[in-house]
C-alpha cells in the first residue's frame, strides 16, 4: 500500500508540472526543431504481415514479440545521437498497443499480453530521450473510414483512446496524426472536428505539440491544421531547404517499407552518409527535424543492421544543440472552413476554370479571372449565423495578385477586412476581429498576369 501510495503520489506531480509549466507554441517548435534527429518506430500489428495494410480482421493472437526489448531500441536511438523516439500506438488497422479500455482489439489480448507503449515510453525516458506517439484517425478494423463515419460516437471514441494516451504515459512532447484529411485516407476534418480533437489534446498536455502528416494535401505556405509542417518524403512530399519558413519535420525510413519484411535482415538500407549529408544536415539548417524509421522485427528487436547503420550514423554526426531561431510564423489554422462547398459567384472565367474551383477543398485546381477582365472579383456565401475571424486567398502563383480589396457583406453593410497591396507570397492570410456576414468577397484592383485563386478559406471563429 506504501508503494501505491508513493507512485500515486508521482503521478499526480508529474502531472501536476505538465500543466504548471505551460509555454508558448513558438517555445515548443523551436524546442521541436531543436531536437534535429529522432527515430520512428513503426511496430503494431503490420509487423506480423506481409502487408502494411493488413487485414482489419487479422487475429490479436498474431501480434506476438516474444523477445520485445524496447531498451534495445531507446540505446540504439542514443548510439545514433537521435534526441526522442516515436511509436506507432495505432496504425491503420486499428490494433492499439497498449492497455486499451476503448477495444478489445489490443495487445493485452495478445499471446505477450504487454503494454508496448509503457515500455517503450520508460525504455526511451531511461536513455533521456524525448517520447512522441503516432496515432491514426483512420482505423479500418473500428470501421472508422470513409462512408462509415459517426462523427459523435466515433469522436468520442477518439477522445478516449487519446486521453488514455496522454495521461498514463508522462509527458508526450508530440502527438503525430494520421489517417485524417489526406487525400487517401478522405477522413474530413468536418467528419472527425479537427478542432475538438486539437483542443483536447491541448487540454491533456497544453505542451503537447499536434502534429498532422497532411503535407499531401495542404500547401507549404501555412501551418494548416498542424503545429509542425510535415513531410513524408517516401509519398514525394518534399520540403524545401532554401525556401521554408516553417517548423517543420521530414520522415523517411532507412529500410525499403516504414514496416518490417522478413528480406529486411539482408536487404541493402539507405546509405548512412546520404542520410546524414542530405537529409539531416541541410533539414536542420532549413528549420526542419528530421526522423528516420527504423522498423523493428517479429521478435521486437531491431535488426543487426539495422543498429549497425545508426551507430555509424552516431559516429559521423552529432547533435550541437539549438538551430537557428526559427522565423515568426502565423498561428496554425485549426477552424472550419465555413466557405467549403458554398455558393460562388464571380466575374467571366477563363474556360473550363469556373469559380467553383476556389472553394472546392482541393488546392490543385483553381478558378481562373478571364484575361480581359481588368478588376476581377470572386465571392463566396458562407455558413449562415457564423462568425469568423480568418480569411485565407491561396494564388496558384506568388506576386500576381498585388492589391486587393476584401470584404464582408451582410445585409447590403459592408465591412472591409483588406484593402490595399498583397504580401509577396503564394498565401494572402488575414486575421481580424470576429465578423458575421452572408456573403465574403475578394476584389482584385491590380495584378501582374492572370489572377488565379486555387482555394479561399473563410474560418469560424
Amino acid at each position: 500500500m506504501k508503494r501505491f501510495i508513493i507512485a500515486l503520489a508521482a503521478v499526480m506531480v508529474a502531472a501536476s508540472n505538465i500543466h504548471a509549466q505551460q509555454k508558448t507554441l513558438r517555445q515548443l517548435q523551436q524546442e521541436f526543431v531543436d531536437l534535429r534527429f529522432g527515430m520512428f518506430i513503426h511496430f503494431n500489428i503490420p509487423t506480423f504481415s506481409t502487408e502494411d495494410w493488413p487485414d482489419p480482421d487479422q487475429l490479436a493472437s498474431t501480434f506476438n514479440p516474444t523477445r520485445l526489448d524496447c531498451k534495445q531500441w531507446a540505446r540504439v536511438a542514443k548510439a545514433a545521437n537521435m534526441s526522442y523516439g516515436c511509436l506507432t500506438t495505432k496504425h491503420h488497422s486499428g490494433f492499439c498497443i497498449w492497455d486499451t479500455k476503448t477495444t478489445d482489439y489490443n495487445s493485452m489480448n495478445s499471446p505477450v499480453h504487454r503494454d508496448v507503449v509503457r515500455e517503450y515510453a520508460e525504455a526511451f525516458r531511461g536513455e533521456g530521450l524525448k517520447v512522441m506517439l503516432y496515432y491514426s484517425i483512420l482505423d479500418t478494423h473500428s470501421r472508422l473510414r470513409p462512408g462509415r463515419i459517426d462523427t459523435k460516437a466515433q469522436t468520442a471514441m477518439i477522445k478516449k483512446q487519446l486521453t488514455e494516451l496522454l495521461t498514463k504515459y508522462g509527458e508526450i512532447t508530440a502527438l503525430i496524426i494520421d489517417g485524417w484529411d489526406a487525400p487517401w485516407s478522405r477522413i474530413s476534418y468536418d467528419d472527425i472536428p479537427f478542432r475538438e480533437i486539437y483542443r483536447h489534446v491541448k487540454g491533456l498536455q497544453p505542451n503537447c505539440l499536434v502534429m498532422d502528416l497532411n503535407a499531401a494535401k495542404y500547401p507549404r505556405e501555412a501551418l494548416f491544421y498542424t503545429d509542425i509542417k510535415s513531410y513524408e518524403q517516401g509519398a514525394g512530399q518534399k520540403i524545401s531547404t532554401t525556401e521554408n519558413k516553417l517548423p517543420a519535420l521530414a520522415c523517411l525510413p532507412i529500410q525499403r517499407t516504414w514496416f518490417w519484411k522478413e528480406s529486411m535482415p539482408t536487404d541493402e538500407l539507405k546509405d548512412v552518409e546520404w542520410l546524414v549529408k542530405e537529409n539531416i544536415v541541410p533539414y536542420n539548417k532549413a528549420y526542419c527535424n528530421f526522423i528516420l524509421n527504423v522498423a523493428p522485427n517479429r521478435d521486437g528487436l531491431l535488426d543487426d543492421n539495422a543498429v549497425e547503420a545508426l551507430k555509424k550514423i552516431g559516429s559521423i554526426w552529432r547533435n550541437d544543440g539549438p538551430t537557428s531561431p526559427i522565423p515568426a510564423c502565423e498561428p496554425p489554422i485549426t477552424q472550419h472552413n465555413i466557405a467549403k462547398y458554398q455558393p460562388t459567384e464571380y466575374s467571366w472565367s477563363y474556360d473550363y476554370g469556373i469559380g467553383d474551383f476556389a472553394n472546392d477543398d482541393d488546392f490543385a485546381t483553381v478558378w481562373t479571372s478571364h484575361p480581359s477582365v481588368e478588376t476581377p472579383w470572386w465571392e463566396v456565401t458562407v455558413e449562415k449565423g457564423k462568425a469568423f475571424d480568418l480569411v485565407t486567398i491561396l494564388q496558384e502563383n506568388a506576386g500576381v495578385i498585388q492589391e486587393y480589396r476584401l470584404e464582408a457583406i451582410k445585409g447590403g453593410k459592408v465591412t472591409i477586412l483588406h484593402d490595399g497591396e498583397a504580401s509577396s507570397g503564394r498565401l494572402l492570410q488575414h486575421r481580424f476581429s470576429p465578423v458575421r456576414a452572408d456573403n465574403v468577397r475578394i476584389t482584385v484592383t491590380r495584378h501582374k498576369g492572370v489572377v488565379k485563386i486555387a482555394e479561399f478559406g473563410v474560418y469560424e471563429h
